[in-house]
């Protein structure tokens, strides 16, 4: 009981609504209704800008963090592995985030929450994530396909040695977990990425910015 109560905590964490909070009561907009109707920190972004962005990404990753520490922590003394408890709660806590309990089940994309887990369990391989979310979204701009394409290194970064080796089996399903759910939660993005109709932030583009200075 103490584990599956550690794992609901992990759900309510990630699901408290951030970013619905932000919208509508420091800017009078509900995000659900605009752009792409999500409420993570991308879509804010497009819709509020940076500054009720920020503060949103910064409280989603926390969340993330948050959930991982309950499940570990309530769930303690049930005789599991203190990795599968972590995993339990971080996928809990990104699948709260994307069907919110307290935002009618509709909320971001999981990317910033499921960041906060990693950072809690798997540092250095999160950090490999960030480097392949910046050189991404700094080449193209596109923040859905930076955040593709963090999910999806992070089960080699895992299976390489990132954590050490030999690799967690844990951490190392929660990789792929990980992986498939964001691309998961991306398949609208997906679609208009290939239509060439996904919208891309030119202010996020510093790779080819400087690329074109040279290139002057």
């Amino acid at each position: 009981m103490n584990a599956i109560f550690g794992i609901l905590l992990a759900y309510l964490a990630g699901s408290f609504p951030t970013g619905l909070i932000v919208g509508k009561l420091l800017f009078g907009t509900d995000p659900r209704e605009r752009g792409s109707r999500a409420t993570g920190a991308t879509n804010i972004f497009r819709v509020l800008g940076a500054k009720a962005a920020i503060p949103v990404v910064l409280f989603d990753v926390g969340k993330g963090a948050l959930a991982v520490f309950l499940a570990a922590w309530v769930g303690r003394n049930v005789g599991l592995p203190r990795e599968s408890l972590q995993v339990m709660g971080a996928v809990a806590a990104m699948v709260g985030h994307v069907f919110p309990v307290f935002a009618g089940f509709r909320g971001g994309k999981g990317v910033a929450t499921g960041a906060g887990a990693l950072l809690m369990m798997t540092p250095i391989a999160a950090i490999f994530c960030a480097i392949g979310f910046l050189l991404v979204v700094g080449l193209t701009g596109i923040v859905s396909a930076a955040s593709m394409t963090a999910a999806i290194v992070l089960p080699l970064a895992i299976a390489l040695g990132a954590q050490g080796r030999p690799a967690n089996p844990w951490y190392l399903g929660l990789g792929i977990v990980v992986a498939l759910f964001i691309v998961f939660t991306h398949r609208a993005n997906i679609q208009r990425i290939l239509r060439g109709e996904e919208q891309a932030f030119e202010k996020f583009r510093f790779l080819r910015r400087k690329n074109r200075q040279k290139g002057a």
